[in-house]
């Protein structure tokens, strides 16, 4: 009888192995810079501006922006408008622009991204093929621009910054 629990955790163990080793290779070698932060008591006040900071090195290369937004089923909108502003080490504003992506379906209410609970996180392309003039420090700065302050809701709010694979 222990011989055979012993084949059930050794084949346990095979599966377990193989299940991590495939995750491990499915992670992303093109990601540069990500991080999240949580919003206290799930109220992000608008005075409130997410710093992001991060070093690029590589000239040459494009590179994507991605939010990651974590909210809740309870949040009151089907949208989120939010604000960026990325500067150079020097505080030199290189872009900055008013976004707005869709958190939950307009009609259906049924929220976009994978969920766990109450939970819901998304990940949403912001900026598309950046290229640095300058290799050095950066900064992106992040708010909401909605009428409700605080905005209710929101777990977390973070940047992903990935390089654009070369063109094949």
């Amino acid at each position: 009888m222990k011989f055979k629990n012993y084949k059930l955790s050794a084949y346990t163990f095979w599966w377990v192995l193989l299940i991590a080793l495939m995750s491990l290779s499915a992670c992303n070698n093109n990601r540069v810079f990500e991080k999240d932060v949580d919003i206290s008591g799930m109220k992000w006040h608008k005075d409130s501006v997410l710093v992001f900071n991060f070093e690029i090195t590589d000239t040459l290369s494009r590179y994507n922006f991605y939010y990651n937004v974590r909210n809740t089923l309870s949040y009151p909108y089907y949208n989120m408008y939010v604000t960026y502003y990325m500067t150079d080490s020097l505080d030199r504003r290189l872009s900055s622009d008013l976004q707005t992506f869709d958190l939950l379906h307009p009609k259906t209410g049924k929220p976009y991204g994978d969920g766990l609970g109450d939970i819901f996180s998304r990940s949403l392309l912001a900026l598309k093929n950046v290229r640095f003039k300058k290799p050095g420090k950066f900064s992106f700065k992040l708010k909401h621009y909605m009428r409700r302050d605080p905005l209710p809701e929101v777990v977390s709010m973070g940047i992903r910054i990935e390089k654009v694979p070369p063109l094949k």
